[in-house]
């Protein structure tokens, strides 16, 4: 195969064999990005013949198991393939810190990084340190699985490769739903304590007044509530963390002034059915929208630990049956299902919810995974890696696995319509999804298709409750036509993005959780607005505006 040189348009500091000495003085050889690595498919048929060691890097949640290897799913693979994994294994809440630092000392470069969660302006920061190797002609010559993937579902290749044609990280992906009706449209599910309603003679809220009526029965209840059910604890109304993701309150928010919301937590963009971007925190209905939690939290009816709690926190405290109303992708995470229905879209000014961003393409991401330049045999890494993408193989990454000598499996092995082998979900019972799946589960890079379920895996129990919710719930207000799609920006608005939204998110963030607190006065909001155009939003507008507009041309 001839390989084409993949290097063109990007000015990268090294351009040949590259040599770099790290902190301890050892010279390294990283591999050039333009050396494309031609072998014989035939050496790369697993199991190999001989043993042969990689080094991977790799992240695992606290309280489980931090040893990759001892994890039934990579015991299996190895006996697959042949290949060992050397790994070094960082705990989840230490990630972010230690893989920066692991990414620029040469000396502790692994073949690959799994389960990265580098950002494309990560992504092309190391492209031109020269530490990451472009993967497209990898792809194409030794991950069969992944170039099926890519070669059915194109869009998927167009989010993955940046702006002259690379391809730096290998991508996770899972099909759930598709447009109005993906799992992914809604983060921040809102929930509320059915038991309690019942047990008070009340009757789902569907306008933000009789939502408001709700929190302070609870509120005005709690003696009674305790007794009845037996609650040790404080009475909380309703909890969240503020500015925390999926654990959020910004979904009630959503039918004030303009009814956009705030769904998007970290960039705070959505877009107009003109297809303009637009910042969502920058909207009349924002302000109302947040002073109105501002308003709920001086009654007392939002958790006074909303502003500090861990998720641990939050976690604990659901469990003890002490809230009303809590946020998070799901109710069972927090407390449990039994007890709890998702609470329909709030009626304000309008009635609406914007779906997040990105999500009409189901779940996406882009930096996954990559192969380093210190990697001594990156065509046997990259063939290795797309085992991730068998069909088979990728549900057991996402989720975990069957046959452990545990307690609890994730799947029972069972058989297809055609009767073949298909990975069934097992029954959660009354366990935490998330708790129970950190334990089994490896992550990325993977793919799960929709068209997978039914013939290599069942849909998983909880998702398919998710989405019967979504589209009972949520689907039909998803008013807006669009969502700001995933798109791969240039090196240079890459990095002009990120430093912007660094001050932009930083002050938003602040002071919406400042504002919740003590709320916000006509003074206050007006220096806000003035102190965002400082920071460069409508730079920032601009950017994001270009690459929509290329995408829909």
């Amino acid at each position: 195969m001839k390989c084409r040189t993949v290097m063109q348009g990007i000015s990268l500091f090294l351009a040949s064999s590259i040599a770099l000495v790290g902190c301890s003085g050892n010279k390294v050889e990283l591999r050039s990005q333009t050396d494309f690595q031609e072998v014989d498919v035939a050496t790369l048929q697993f199991p190999l013949q001989e043993t042969t060691t990689i080094k991977g890097m790799t992240t695992f949640p606290a309280n489980t198991e931090s040893n990759p290897n001892n994890r039934t799913i990579f015991k299996r693979l190895q006996e697959a393939t042949n290949v060992e994994v050397e790994w070094t294994a960082i705990q989840s809440d230490q990630w972010g810190d230690k893989i920066t630092l692991a990414m620029s000392d040469v000396n502790t470069l692994p073949d690959f990084v799994m389960n990265a969660g580098f950002s494309t302006s990560d992504l092309l920061r190391y492209a031109q340190q020269g530490v990451i190797l472009p993967l497209e002609d990898y792809i194409e010559a030794y991950m069969p699985n992944l170039s099926n993937i890519l070669n059915k579902y194109p869009e998927y290749r167009t989010m993955i490769t940046d702006s002259e044609g690379h391809i730096w990280s290998l991508p996770w992906i899972e099909q759930l739903g598709s447009g109005k009706k993906a799992i992914q449209t809604v983060g921040n599910m809102s929930f509320i304590n059915q038991k309690w309603l019942d047990f008070l003679n009340l009757e789902i809220p569907e306008t933000v007044e009789e939502f408001e009526e709700i929190l302070i029965a609870f509120r005005d209840n709690a003696e009674a509530l305790q007794k009845e059910f037996n609650i040790d604890g404080d009475i909380i109304p309703m909890s969240c963390i503020i500015n925390d993701g999926d654990q959020d309150p910004s979904i009630l928010i959503n039918g004030f002034g303009e009814g956009y919301g705030d769904p998007d937590k970290s960039r705070h963009i959505a877009v107009t059915d003109n297809l303009e971007v637009i910042s969502t925190a920058v909207q009349e209905g924002y302000k109302e929208g947040i002073q109105w939690l501002h308003s709920l939290y001086e009654q007392g009816l939002i958790d006074a630990e909303a502003f500090t709690q861990d998720w641990s926190t939050y976690v604990s405290k659901g469990k003890s049956g002490r809230y009303g109303v809590a946020f998070s992708w799901d109710i069972a995470n927090i407390d449990n299902l039994n007890d709890w229905v998702p609470l329909p879209v709030l009626t304000a000014d309008v009635t609406n919810l914007t779906a997040q961003n990105g999500s009409f393409t189901s779940g996406v991401d882009v930096g996954r995974a990559v192969v380093t330049a210190a990697a001594g045999n990156p065509a046997l890494v990259c063939a290795y890696l797309d085992q991730m993408y068998d069909p088979f193989q990728s549900p057991q990454n996402n989720w975990g696995t069957y046959g452990e000598d545990d307690e609890f499996d994730i799947f029972e092995l069972g058989k297809n319509a055609d009767g073949e082998e298909m990975l069934q979900h097992a029954p959660l019972g009354d366990a935490s999804p998330v708790e129970v799946r950190e334990a089994e589960s490896v992550g990325g890079p993977l793919a799960i298709l929709d068209e997978y379920y039914g013939v290599y895996v069942t849909t998983p129990a909880d998702a398919q409750y998710r989405l019967e919710w979504i589209e009972e719930y949520f689907t039909p207000d998803m008013n807006h036509e669009y969502v700001y799609p995933v798109v791969f920006m240039d090196q240079e608005d890459t990095k002009r993005l990120a430093n912007l939204q660094t001050d932009l998110e930083k002050l938003i963030n602040t002071k919406k959780a400042d504002w919740i607190k003590n709320g916000v006065t006509d003074e206050e909001w007006s220096q806000y607005l003035k102190d965002l155009d400082a920071y460069g939003l409508q730079e920032y507008l601009e950017i994001h505006q270009k690459y929509l507009d290329a995408a829909y041309e």
